[in-house]
């Protein structure tokens, strides 16, 4: 069976999402622990990377989600149906 697309021949979820806008297991891992109040300092060890690759993924799911600071990105995630608290 052929895979549901958007107009612009993208691939779609079951929610009608874009499953290019769905969040990966390492967005959700990383939202939640944004959620927890961890800083990147210790995101970076949770995850096993340098302190300066946690802050640049941070960076990349703020921007991602639309948000200028990690509160808002927040937000917009719980908006969106990505994280469950």
């Amino acid at each position: 069976m052929a895979e549901p697309l958007l107009g612009d021949g993208t691939p779609v979820g079951s929610d009608g999402q874009s499953v290019e806008a769905l969040p990966s297991e390492a967005d959700v891992l990383l939202l939640r622990m944004l959620h927890h109040g961890l800083k990147d300092q210790a995101i970076a060890r949770q995850l096993g990377v340098s302190q300066r690759t946690a802050t640049r993924r941070v960076a990349a799911l703020t921007e991602r989600l639309g948000a200028r600071i990690r509160f808002q990105a927040g937000a917009n995630a719980r908006e969106k149906g990505w994280l469950e608290l």
